[in-house]
């Protein structure tokens, strides 16, 4: 498999629940061990969402916009990480915040995931955090002056 067998498309809240949802549980539940009552936050209602589908059109991985810039609930299915969905998936988020103007975007990165980000020039804020068990690391991306 290459790297362009898989699409990112918006997806809509709550047409594209289940599809989210397949993703979400899989990857911050089933694998994390994030309680159920964690995951579905209350936000979605609001959020931009974005869907990695692979060709037969399955859902392999999600990403979510908030409207105060924060980006969350970037997940991809473990056997289609290091293929380029995670990226495709924060450039098409960091375009939708540019779009709407937004000075900045922030996010809570797992602290295993802090390179991921960096490499897209986001950089550490704050102390590290614990957010439902788990190492987490504030980081922001100005996006002012761009």
């Amino acid at each position: 498999m290459t790297k362009t067998e898989f699409t990112v498309t918006q997806a809509h809240w709550p047409a594209d629940r289940a599809a989210l949802r397949a993703v979400r549980e899989t990857v911050f539940v089933a694998e994390q061990g994030v309680p159920l009552a964690l995951e579905w936050d209350g936000d979605d209602a609001s959020a931009f969402h974005l869907l990695a589908r692979d060709p037969r059109g399955l859902p392999i991985g999600t990403g979510r916009l908030l409207p105060d810039g924060h980006l969350g609930r970037m997940a991809v299915l473990a056997p289609w990480r290091g293929r380029g969905i995670g990226t495709a998936l924060l450039l098409r988020l960091i375009e939708r915040a540019r779009d709407q103007a937004l000075t900045a975007v922030t996010l809570n990165a797992l602290c295993t995931a802090t390179p991921f980000y960096e490499r897209a020039g986001f950089v550490a804020e704050g102390p590290i955090f614990d957010d439902a068990g788990i190492p987490h690391q504030r980081m922001r991306l100005s996006l002012a002056n761009d």
